[in-house]
């Protein structure tokens, strides 16, 4: 599989033909679920070994995502960074995953020059410059790989907490309200995974 048009690599090419090496593509994934927390990724490419495929999560199979997750970790620069469920609900969603992309940032073994950030906003605190793309998951490789390791990250968190609070289907889920969360949510109550500030937890408590 080859990058599809929209895939090109031009923000990133665009970058390093101004000498501008160390392009860090940030995302984060866990915005809309019920629980669980936030979570960010900083990936840097290594241009001489990118994986074909590479797209916005979202647009993957799962096992396509599992298949480049390990590739990314093994061939590029890559770092996780979370927000928790008391960070979300102190603050708001927005926020917390800004703070998670900051993280996510800072965790990586070399500070970036420069960061391609998905969405319109780019976290605060940052040293470098950054460019916000809208969508920017499906048109530029280098986010959308921390699409895909924060997606495979942010899922192995819901399974391993599916263990802890079972009969939310989170290992399916991943904690979005879907029908089946949402009826648990109903006959069980809240866990302390809950994000207690999202309207629909906040009705049932």
């Amino acid at each position: 599989m080859r990058f599809e048009p929209a895939m090109e690599m031009r923000f990133e090419e665009a970058l390093w033909a101004q000498g501008v090496n160390r392009v860090a593509g940030v995302d984060e994934v866990g915005r809309g679920p019920l629980a669980g927390p936030v979570v960010a990724a900083a990936v840097v490419l290594n241009r001489a070994s990118i994986p074909d495929g590479l797209n916005d999560s979202k647009k993957l199979t799962i096992k396509r995502r599992e298949f480049l997750a390990p590739l990314l970790w093994q061939s590029a620069e890559v770092s996780i960074g979370q927000a928790s469920v008391e960070e979300i609900d102190e603050t708001n969603i927005l926020q917390a995953s800004l703070l998670a992309m900051r993280r996510a940032v800072e965790g990586l073994p070399k500070p970036p020059d420069h960061l391609l950030v998905d969405g319109n906003r780019a976290p605060g605190g940052i040293s470098c410059d950054a460019t916000c793309i809208v969508g920017g998951d499906g048109r530029s490789p280098s986010i959308a790989a921390a699409s895909i390791v924060a997606k495979i990250w942010r899922d192995d968190v819901m399974k391993r907490a599916a263990t802890q609070y079972p009969g939310y289907g989170w290992e399916t889920n991943a904690g979005y309200p879907t029908k089946c969360h949402k009826s648990a949510l109903r006959n069980l109550g809240a866990t302390p995974f809950h994000r207690r500030s999202f309207k629909p937890v906040r009705d049932i408590l």
